[in-house]
């Protein structure tokens, strides 16, 4: 997860070119380099576009930043009527640059290199959208959503129609597998997670499949413990995402059984390196490894980890196999 970023000399560099992190989102050259500097370097199976979660409510029409230190910084929906004021229908023209950059991508990666598209969940969305930013308690959105039903689910609504038709031009332009990321699905209040996380990625998964029917689907809902197998069962993902939470044991045992999974790696063990990242790593492939896997983070790549370690990290995946 995050392949591209701040670890990562070149990415500074170019970065450092942009005006601003969006305008790197929306430059087709600049994005499609970034997207392509860890094929390079580490040679993993698949290149995971690199974009934001947050480009959705910058189409619709929400006023989006990012600071410096402080990270996304959004004009906050209050009302209904902030909802009046979004268009979902300006979605693919606003993005068309992210398609072109997809596109890109696709024609210069190896035939046996996947590309990956990605979009925030509408819950997780809605999180930056409600709060401003990012939250440690999400009082604002979890009051709003119970005090204004209607108007939440009119929030839903939007975002489950522009996620959509985003990641089925994702598809179109050349995308190959496609994540949908609930980073704060943990947050949901057990008896609000149907509505909140499930039937929203629910309706995106069956609106993709509907116009893509072959491309896979991946879900990550972050720290949902025990709600995982409803999770998959109820949104219809063809594969999940792992936490750190779960161990490679119980995964096999409760989860590879239903479909495939993809992680789990603490990124607190690839910033550390050495030993104990290793076994870490060789737990997880010799846990997860006999049955459909693919390995991957537990989520991001820390800004501060060296890239020596990603470059071992990735030389003990393709050494690995089932007998070693």
């Amino acid at each position: 997860m995050r392949q591209a970023g701040r670890y990562l000399p070149e990415y500074r560099e170019i970065r450092a070119q942009a005006d601003g992190f969006l305008d790197l989102c929306y430059t087709p050259d600049r994005a499609a380099r970034v997207t392509l500097q860890p094929i390079e370097r580490f040679r993993p199976d698949a290149a995971i576009l690199f974009s934001d979660i947050l480009v959705i409510p910058d189409a619709i029409g929400q006023e989006v930043g990012f600071v410096e230190g402080t990270g996304p910084v959004l004009t906050p929906v209050t009302s209904g009527a902030d909802l009046a004021k979004f268009d979902p229908g300006k979605t693919l023209d606003h993005l068309a640059p992210v398609f072109e950059t997809v596109s890109r991508v696709r024609a210069e990666l190896p035939d046996d290199v996947a590309l990956i598209g990605f979009a925030g969940a509408p819950w997780t969305v809605a999180t930056y959208m409600v709060e401003g930013g990012s939250s440690r308690d999400f009082n604002a959105i979890k009051s709003w959503a119970v005090r204004e039903r209607a108007d939440f689910a009119a929030m839903m609504d939007i975002l489950v129609a522009s996620t959509t038709d985003y990641l089925v031009a994702q598809v179109e332009a050349g995308a190959q597998a496609l994540q949908l990321f609930d980073t704060w699905a943990g947050a949901v209040p057990a008896n609000d997670f149907d509505d909140w996380v499930i039937s929203p990625t629910a309706r995106i998964v069956a609106g993709v499949k509907a116009r893509q029917p072959d491309v896979p689907i991946i879900g990550f809902a972050r720290g949902i413990g025990d709600r995982l197998e409803g999770y998959i069962r109820g949104t219809g993902v063809d594969a999940v995402g792992l936490d750190a939470s779960m161990t490679a044991t119980e995964a096999a045992a409760k989860i590879q059984p239903i479909c495939p999974v993809q992680g789990n790696l603490d990124p607190a063990y690839l910033m550390v390196g050495g030993e104990e990242m290793e076994r870490a790593a060789r737990e997880i492939l010799d846990g997860l490894g006999k049955g459909p896997f693919v390995f991957n983070l537990a989520h991001g790549i820390h800004k501060d980890t060296p890239f020596s370690h990603v470059e071992r990290l990735a030389e003990i995946v393709r050494e690995w196999s089932p007998n070693s």
